[in-house]
């Protein structure tokens, strides 16, 4: 996995195409546990290398009910990201991730894990390539997150700008939550 994640920290398949250049963000371990694949960095995840380093982060790691020391042990939590690298701003947020990340390197990366225990599946392009056919939208993903266990557990993004979505959806914070923090720690401390 070492060897793999050197390969893709260098990557440029697609540096053209990125406004800052390529700076590839990704964290794992084959003991990671619990694999987080989200969209694509920020700007300032970009800027310091670190994986959700961000409020997006902070907001993820209150869902998830643990601390950055626990966050950051790639033991515990693998960070996969669906574009490893800031793709740029599109009119309402950052662009999509580039499809070049997963094309080229997903498979490569989820065979060499031997201890997954649960895949998070934060936002829509996650659960869009990981749940390829199943036509739902995310809130009737996240609200059914049963369906999806042992293997994922979809969640919206935790970005400030989806404060709206979670606004308009307060069951998640109140009765979702509640359960992805137990899920958690009992992988955690298994």
């Amino acid at each position: 996995m070492k060897q793999l994640l050197s390969e893709i920290r260098k990557c440029t398949i697609c540096a053209e195409h990125l406004p800052l250049g390529p700076r590839p963000v990704i964290e794992a371990t084959e003991n990671s546990k619990i694999i987080i694949v989200g969209q694509a960095p920020g700007t300032k995840v970009h800027e310091s290398g670190i994986p959700w380093d961000d409020q997006s982060g902070r907001k993820l790691r209150e869902w998830l009910g643990v601390s950055d020391d626990i966050f950051y042990e790639p033991d515990n939590f693998g960070i996969v990201p669906m574009g490893f690298c800031y793709p740029g701003k599109g009119k309402s947020g950052d662009l999509p991730p580039r499809k070049e990340c997963a094309e080229t390197w997903h498979d490569r990366v989820f065979k060499g894990f031997n201890n997954v225990e649960l895949i998070l599946l934060v936002g829509t392009y996650a659960q869009a390539y990981f749940l390829k056919n199943d036509n739902r939208n995310l809130t009737d993903k996240v609200r059914n997150h049963s369906e999806y266990l042992p293997q994922f557990w979809p969640l919206p993004h935790p970005s400030p700008v989806n404060r709206f979505w979670r606004s308009r959806n307060p069951w998640f914070e109140k009765d979702i939550v509640p359960k992805l923090k137990e899920k958690i720690q009992q992988i955690l401390l298994y």
